[in-house]
């Protein structure tokens, strides 16, 4: 229970128009001071002070990721309160204004990744890339069933999407840039594989149909995803019943210059941390272990994750 100090302090901080902004927009993403500058059009030191007020009173919460703070809407605000201060059936212009800003800022940031990969398309395959090992790919492949409808997801150089399509009923090659689906399909075409199909998407919304893939396989793409649970809520959704996935990714580290470099959005995954994706996404029978060390410095271990959809 609230005691009346705390109350007031609560009511002082929400009687600021730009405070209110704050909160509207934090209600719907987690975002950082710099998005929020942004998207505001306001000076870094006063979006500082209003959600270090904001945060004091208990109505944000923050948490580091790499160099920067995400800030959201604290799990114990006062929800009803907040709900009756920030209407959402009758937003004023301002709070308008807003939502455009951030859907701004969202397909900026999407641009962003789309052209670093059309950038590095036509030498992705020649970059020294985290968790890119021969034993990770095999003890993968070695895991999947030799004959079934799969669907990789963010192709990077293609190289395990055409080992798939030698021993596959059909490979559905997804990725966001569309010049590296033309770069695959070149070296397909070049090694006698027409089993594919190339589509244009993003991980978290993949434009392929329910229940029309045997297996899933995300090698070295979820780091890549905003939201690793919506991203494989999405894998789950396409596979059919009993479907089968399989993740490929970096074990949790410290390399935080695979953030601008490499545009990976998470730096790996730890086992327990990826068990918890995966069960939170609705998979089941659900196995993560380490299987391969890169040799060379900063030696990025990968993680081998196998789930099951489960039967309707």
């Amino acid at each position: 229970m609230l005691v009346l100090s705390e109350t007031t302090r609560l009511l002082k901080a929400l009687g600021d128009e730009n405070r209110l902004r704050l909160l509207h927009l934090l209600r719907r993403d987690e975002l950082s001071t710099s998005d929020l500058v942004e998207i505001l059009n306001l000076g870094q030191s006063r979006v500082s002070a209003h959600l270090a007020l904001l945060k004091e009173v208990g109505l944000v919460v923050d948490r580091r990721l790499g160099r920067r703070s995400l800030y959201s809407i604290h799990p114990d605000a006062p929800a009803e309160l907040l709900g009756r201060v920030i209407a959402e059936d009758s937003l004023p212009p301002e709070f308008e204004a807003d939502l455009a800003g951030l859907e701004a800022l969202i397909r900026r940031k999407r641009e962003a990744d789309r052209s670093y990969f059309d950038r590095v398309a036509s030498k992705f395959g020649e970059l020294a890339l985290p968790g890119r090992t021969w034993e990770g790919l095999a003890r993968g492949l070695l895991s999947l069933a030799p004959r079934a409808r799969y669907a990789d997801l963010g192709v990077g150089d293609g190289l395990l999407t055409l080992m798939l399509a030698e021993v596959a009923e059909s490979v559905t090659a997804v990725d966001l840039s569309e010049k590296m689906l033309d770069q695959l399909a070149t070296r397909a075409t070049a090694a006698g594989l027409g089993n594919l199909e190339y589509v244009v998407g993003e991980l978290d919304d993949l434009p392929l149909p329910d229940a029309s893939h045997d297996v899933v396989v995300l090698s070295q793409a979820l780091h890549h995803a905003e939201d690793p649970v919506h991203a494989l809520t999405e894998a789950r959704r396409i596979l059919r019943p009993d479907g089968q996935l399989l993740v490929l990714d970096l074990l949790a580290h410290g390399e935080d210059w695979v953030r601008d470099k490499l545009q990976h959005r998470h730096l790996g995954f730890t086992e327990a941390g990826l068990t918890d994706h995966l069960a939170r996404a609705g998979f089941d029978a659900i196995r993560v272990q380490r299987v391969a060390r890169d040799p060379h410095p900063p030696h990025f271990m990968t993680l081998l994750a196998n789930a099951r959809r489960g039967p309707v």
